[in-house]
């Protein structure tokens, strides 16, 4: 609420300094009215351009940076983040983003399958990290075929953070 009503002051001045100007016939008269003032008043009026200027130069900014840092990180493309979902996204930057895409980590791997392609259900994803991929797996063992043109090994993640990475890629992917 700040922010906006700090972005509404911005052009409310701004409308004050263009009619100001404008009303004084122009750059030059309104030039010559605040140098015909005294002293002080011409330190006061360059006081609180300086004050203005700072203020809505870096003001606003900050405002706006510091004041969304809370919805950042708990949320991709509109999609709201459980904290298990968070704590995935980070993991799947640090064990999987290498290999794979994923719009929603930032990632653009080539060595795997495009999740964003694919879409990928939070079981496949689990069935996935525990089984590892294989391109030329045994007849027998349907486990580990490969969906991509790499191979994967298994279990590189475990128990909870396997799952907190599954449960990310199956509410993200392809939604970004």
């Amino acid at each position: 609420m700040l922010a906006v009503a700090l972005f509404c002051a911005f052009w409310a001045v701004l409308g004050f300094v263009v009619f100001f100007v404008a009303a004084r016939g122009g750059p030059a008269g309104a030039r010559a009215t605040i140098q015909t003032q005294t002293r002080g008043g011409r330190k006061a009026l360059a006081t609180i351009f300086v004050l203005v200027y700072v203020g809505f130069g870096a003001g606003i900014p900050l405002v706006f940076l510091a004041g969304n840092s809370a919805n950042a990180s708990s949320q991709v493309g509109g999609i709201k983040l459980t904290s298990a979902e968070k704590i995935g996204r980070e993991l799947f930057g640090q064990h999987c983003g290498v290999c794979h895409t994923l719009a929603a980590a930032n990632a653009v791997g080539k060595v795997g399958p495009n999740l964003d392609t694919i879409q990928p259900s939070q079981d496949l994803v689990l069935h996935t990290i525990a089984n590892g991929c294989f391109q030329s797996p045994p007849p027998t063992d349907t486990a580990a075929t490969c969906l991509g043109q790499g191979t994967m090994p298994p279990l590189i993640l475990q128990g909870k953070q396997a799952q907190e990475v599954a449960s990310f890629v199956a509410k993200v992917a392809g939604k970004e």
